[in-house]
Parts: C-alpha cells; sequence; structure tokens
C-alpha cells in the first residue's frame, strides 16, 4: 500500500515522490530539473527512482 501511494504520488507531483523515498538529494535535484523540462521526463524518473529503491530494499531484507 505504501508503495502503491508513493507512485501516485510520484506520478502526479514527480519531486515530492522522490523526496518521500530519498530525502534531500542529488536524485531529487535531478528530479526537479528533469520536471522543469517537462511532466513527462520527471514522472518517469520519479517512478524509476522509486522502484530501484524499493528492489535495492528488498535485495537487503532478503540477503
Amino acid at each position: 500500500m505504501k508503495l502503491l501511494l508513493r507512485l501516485i504520488i510520484a506520478f502526479v507531483i514527480p519531486p515530492l515522490g522522490v523526496f518521500l523515498t530519498t530525502g534531500i538529494s542529488s536524485t531529487l535535484l535531478i528530479n526537479i530539473l528533469l520536471t522543469l523540462f517537462g511532466w513527462l521526463p520527471g514522472s518517469i524518473h520519479a517512478i524509476w527512482v522509486i522502484l530501484k529503491q524499493e528492489e535495492k530494499m528488498n535485495r537487503e531484507g532478503t540477503v
């Protein structure tokens, strides 16, 4: 449920989704710049960041 909510937020407001996942980081800055270029690049990047973070958490949890 938490993942689904972050993905929905990332789709609507990309920088907020990245912020909720990574906090203040260079990834957030990249996402803000992509969102300034257009909503679609920012959304794609935000969804990618969230899914990669989730994959990393799952890998670390099962090792």
